[in-house]
């Protein structure tokens, strides 16, 4: 169980993390449109996030065990990141990075929402209580509310 100081930490960091997006979303769209690509703005975004990654594993530690001994299925974490970089590289010229940004956190809430209720993928089990329900429904609503209709 995470402590009460903790729990706040974990989720300012999140909400940093989500401040990030939108940005990251902004700046590679125009690299996209200044390269004249989306495919060599993602290829970029992913060369420099791993080379920052290889510099954080260096500093923080190596991992100890066999890097294939995972699961199979969970390697494909990169190709489901390479759809959203993708996506939000290609879309965000062209209905705006807010727009973008907003159906992928409908995406996000529902596919949350869902593996946490059954714990799929070995995620923490959350029930969709009623309140959650009601809490999910006022962010839906209020995504469709913020959106800027193109």
């Amino acid at each position: 169980m995470t402590s009460a100081s903790g729990t706040f930490l974990l989720s300012f960091l999140m909400l940093v993390t989500g401040v990030c997006i939108p940005i990251m979303a902004a700046w590679n769209s125009r690299l996209g449109s200044e390269l004249g690509s989306p495919w060599a703005a993602a290829f970029i975004l992913f060369v420099l996030g791993s080379i920052v990654c290889g510099i954080a594993m260096i500093f923080l530690g190596l991992p100890k065990h066999d890097w294939f001994s995972a699961t199979p299925l969970y390697y494909a974490g990169g190709l489901v990141v390479s759809l959203y970089i993708l996506g939000i590289t290609w879309t965000a010229p062209r209905i705006g990075v807010a727009n973008a940004v907003f159906f992928v956190l409908l995406g996000q809430i529902a596919s949350a929402a869902l593996i946490d209720q059954f714990g799929a993928f070995g995620a923490l089990k959350s029930s969709l209580t009623t309140t959650r329900i009601i809490g999910i429904a006022f962010m839906l609503v209020g995504t469709f509310l913020a959106r800027r209709i193109a």
